[in-house]
């Protein structure tokens, strides 16, 4: 029986190699290995994985593609729902998702349908698979404010239905955090998220960048002044939290999110550029989500000893599995149920120390995780020249505070309905700006839905 196969392992660069280099981890199936963990599918009559997918791609019926040989069908059917398919096939929570509710994956391994969307996508990029055209053009323009998975995702569906898109992207290359926040070692730039983006571009929809909506131009000049029929905001959540804890504004004290700019985006990791990067020998980075392990990966990669300091246990962290499992190779050092308290600094104001309380898991929060509660005269500090602060992030609040009639919540993230309408008319919103820092995938679905919103309020505002 097929699924008496076992899944096909993926291919990796040894640990000892790979903390040195920015290039990518995994290798992917090739056309042998795709072909046999294709077998391994059992072609559910009602298959969950699809129900799973945030963006509903029809899995078994690639996954059937893959296995009789037929790549480019393969790369055609997950068109259909998906327009970064080469990125979902890299930093998606396949585990937590498809793969998490594939049926074999009970008594024994899922199908690795993550390994097998990236092969299609890569396969697609390499033989330049005619992935499909614009719709015909319907005479409606719509503005996308950003350029993450968001906002591709909802310029993608649009295009295709027949309206003209234009993306505004705030920073000098599009991509949102697939350009500046998942590092070149599991998301490479020029191979992948350019590709990405120019197959958006075939599809005729336009990018500008270097425009701060609020600052350059605001919603009301879009919809006014532009001639836009309806804008979607898809600006995520750039702006990082902190502890507030003392010795916080001390030099060598940056945030996941500056540190991972600097060196994705900026390319300080590249000795032919100039961008400056403060990475001491001794880093520690505070935080347990995905973010977290790729500062401290990054870290790693640029020559640095690196604790990562967690409140909770290794059960709850909420980064991904395998993204623990790769930094635990490259040498990651884990410091568990512990919380930083303060921050100590040499007499020039440098970081040279965090002191840390232990901890202990007490009673279940609201989430379902247990709150870390403090173990008294724990303390203890650990000698470090750079601290990373890795805590979570939240929506730029530029837009909601220029855009009248834009309501936000007390995280001040934009409040929008499950399709992506917000309080005022003719603006939808999705991803990370209405949820707060969440999944590419999560970002993805997000989008899609609002496009099919913005494609009925247009038709029911504007069509003669």
């Amino acid at each position: 029986m097929a699924n008496k196969i076992p899944r096909v392992p993926v291919r990796e660069q040894d640990p000892n190699k790979r903390k040195t280099n920015f290039e990518e981890v995994c290798f992917g199936y090739n056309t042998e290995e795709a072909s046999l963990e294709a077998t391994r599918c059992i072609q559910c009559k009602k298959p969950r994985c699809v129900d799973a997918c945030p963006v509903s791609i029809n899995i078994p019926k690639f996954i059937n593609a893959v296995s009789e040989g037929n790549h480019a069908d393969a790369a055609r059917i997950i068109a259909e729902d998906s327009s970064l398919p080469a990125v979902c096939g890299r930093v998606c929570p396949q585990e937590s998702q498809c793969e998490g509710s594939c049926i074999l994956g009970v008594k024994g391994e899922p199908v690795s349908i993550g390994k097998l969307e990236r092969f299609v996508a890569d396969y697609s990029r390499d033989h330049n698979v005619d992935l499909g055209k614009p719709g015909p053009r319907n005479g409606y323009k719509v503005a996308i404010v950003g350029s993450g998975p968001a906002g591709l995702s909802c310029a993608n569906d649009l295009a295709k239905m027949g309206y003209f898109v234009k993306i505004f992207e705030a920073l000098h290359k599009p991509g949102g955090v697939l350009e500046y926040g998942i590092p070149e070692f599991r998301l490479p730039k020029e191979r992948v998220v350019k590709h990405e983006i120019d197959n958006l571009r075939k599809l005729g929809v336009e990018i500008e960048t270097d425009v701060v909506i609020g600052r350059t131009i605001t919603i009301d000049q879009l919809l006014n002044q532009e001639g836009f029929h309806a804008v979607f905001l898809g600006s995520g959540a750039g702006l990082p939290k902190f502890m507030h804890i003392p010795g916080e504004n001390l030099n060598g004290v940056v945030s996941a999110n500056e540190f991972l700019t600097r060196n994705n985006l900026m390319k300080a990791f590249d000795t032919t550029y100039d961008t400056p990067i403060y990475i001491g020998k001794r880093v520690a980075v505070v935080g347990g989500g995905n973010v977290a392990i790729d500062a401290a990966r990054t870290a790693i990669r640029l020559g640095s000893d690196v604790s990562l300091i967690y409140r909770r246990s290794e059960k709850e962290l909420p980064a991904r599995v395998e993204e623990v499992h790769h930094a635990k190779q490259e040498g990651l050092e884990f410091h568990m149920l512990t919380n930083p308290i303060e921050i100590l600094g040499t007499d020039t104001g440098w970081v040279k120390s965090i002191r840390c309380l232990k901890m202990e898991l007490g009673e279940p929060d609201k989430s379902g995780r247990r709150s870390p509660v403090e173990i008294p005269n724990s303390e203890f500090n650990i000698e470090v020249d750079v601290v990373i602060m890795s805590l979570g992030t939240s929506p730029n609040p530029l837009i909601a505070s220029t855009t009248p009639g834009l309501e936000v919540n007390k995280w001040k993230c934009i409040v929008a309905d499950d399709q992506g309408q917000t309080k005022r008319e003719g603006v939808f919103a999705g991803g990370d700006a209405v949820t707060g820092a969440a999944t590419v995938i999560l970002a993805m679905g997000a989008g899609r839905k609002a496009a099919k919103a913005i494609d009925t309020y247009v038709t029911k505002k504007f069509k003669k």
